[in-house]
């Protein structure tokens, strides 16, 4: 593309007599934008990590299953191949160190590729530090340089809808040959409704505050989300929290499965233990995002059946 071309669209100043590209226009047809970007202090690659495992083992042999693969190129090229290859990875499953089964990821196609997109367009190129994507035996996380831009929270990200950091980038794409974006604001939504269409758990954000470069990581379970939950999540909407006891008379099992239960669902990010309880009045809420996306989705869909009863 012509300079002249990039100062119309917005994609270049002009500094004096000469007319310079913006980041944006680097980010989108440089043939190596990290490259270029590298030499002000700032990356902009993807690296996918394949792990052994549910955790991130340190120590001098890490639990990677393969070496990591470091994604370059025009913005565009890079989505393309960051979806290809987790696709890649997705479909060869994973078999579990711990039994020797294999499992397959089934999360929705869109779900992740809608993952990948908004952590390369809204991450923040002011940042030195690489998109990660880290394949685990039970979940995706995709995580992107820089806290949640304007006004959204942990607390609305399911109903807000997305608010571009970048919007030259967001602009821009949308009007390649083969849009990665439609530039909406709706991708966020579509990931909650698809993944409750799935009967999936729905997708986890957090924001990293306490590293050294800030970020947001959203994850996508490979966890069927059991069908007690939709009795749980009727019950929370109606009294505010359950105790175990309630569980115990919702899903009829005992006091230890009930427990176990909670606590799955409290290390699934989807439920939230009251503060200043002891430990035998303990009761548990829903998270606010998983509140949220209930308003948005229906995640009251299914009955118990016998066997989730057992």
């Amino acid at each position: 593309m012509q300079a002249e071309q990039l100062f119309r669209i917005g994609l270049a100043e002009k500094v004096g007599s000469n007319i310079l590209p913006r980041r944006a226009a680097v980010l989108l047809f440089a043939e190596e934008p990290g490259s270029l970007l590298a030499a002000h202090g700032t990356r902009a690659d993807i690296r996918l990590m394949v792990y052994d495992g549910n955790v991130v083992k340190a120590g001098p042999t890490p639990n990677l299953r393969k070496q990591p693969k470091t994604i370059r190129g025009p913005l565009i090229d890079q989505i393309d191949e960051a979806v290809r290859a987790v696709q890649d990875e997705l479909a060869q499953g994973i078999t579990l160190s711990s039994s020797g089964f294999k499992t397959r990821h089934v999360y929705p196609d869109r779900v992740m590729k809608e993952a990948i997109v908004n952590a390369v367009i809204h991450r923040d190129y002011r940042l030195n530090r690489d998109i990660f994507i880290r394949i685990f035996d039970n979940r995706i996380e995709v995580e992107s340089p820089g806290m949640f831009p304007g006004a959204i929270t942990l607390a609305n990200i399911a109903s807000a809808g997305s608010k571009a950091r970048n919007p030259l980038l967001a602009t821009a794409l949308r009007e390649f040959p083969l849009p990665p974006n439609i530039d909406a604001g709706e991708g966020v939504r579509m990931m909650f409704a698809e993944m409750a269409a799935a009967h999936l758990y729905p997708p986890q954000y957090a924001q990293n505050t306490g590293a050294a470069v800030e970020s947001v990581t959203v994850t996508l379970l490979n966890l069927e989300r059991p069908s007690v939950w939709n009795e749980v999540s009727d019950w929370i909407d109606r009294k505010g929290q359950i105790a175990n006891s309630d569980l115990c008379q919702i899903a009829q099992v005992d006091t230890l499965k009930a427990s176990r239960m909670l606590k799955t669902w409290v290390d699934q990010g989807v439920l939230v233990a009251l503060a200043d309880r002891a430990k035998r009045n303990m009761a548990y809420t829903k998270t606010a995002q998983v509140a949220q996306s209930d308003v948005q989705g229906d995640l009251l869909s299914r009955p118990l059946d016998n066997n989730e009863r057992d």
